[in-house]
């Protein structure tokens, strides 16, 4: 994993301004920001260059997508070995379905946020996805039925009160 530069207070703001706007020009980032456009351009590019903005995305809406279904599945696998780790993880990246995989601690060893069309395409899934994997001891699955909160910005850590 590469080091990461150091961030400062303006580093923060242009990341949080583009969290809240992906789209906007430089010229509305650096007014946002308080800087001339020339430098906020370069500071953007460094950030970009080191890998602390990573992309830009569109957020939609699954269901108007037709993914109506936000499941959590927590997995426990039935061995820890690099192979069985490997293996698991290689196959998860592989699994479109699968937007999310965390490494967690407690009772499982990964927390998954899978997208679903309706019941039906979710058993699909667990049976010619996740049952394929192998080395797989349980499957606990929560289906989400709303959502209080989905934020994408980051919380601004200089003024915390």
């Amino acid at each position: 994993m590469p080091k990461l530069p150091k961030l400062d207070t303006t580093d923060r703001k242009m990341i949080r301004a583009l969290q809240k706007n992906g789209r906007m020009t430089n010229l509305e980032l650096a007014e946002s920001v308080n800087l001339s456009p020339s430098p906020c351009l370069r500071r953007l590019r460094i950030l970009e260059k080191e890998g602390v903005i990573r992309g830009y995305n569109v957020d939609v809406d699954a269901t108007a997508y037709g993914l109506p279904i936000t499941v959590f599945v927590r997995i426990t696998l039935n061995g820890h070995t690099g192979d069985v780790v490997g293996q698991f993880e290689e196959e998860v990246n592989n699994i479109p379905e699968i937007l999310e995989c965390y490494v967690m601690t407690g009772g499982a060893d990964y927390l998954l946020r899978v997208l679903s069309a309706d019941l039906e395409d979710y058993e699909r899934f667990v049976r010619e996805r996740l049952h394929t994997i192998g080395h797989i001891r349980s499957i606990d699955t929560s289906f989400v039925y709303g959502v209080v909160k989905n934020a994408h910005v980051f919380p601004d850590i200089e003024n915390r009160t």
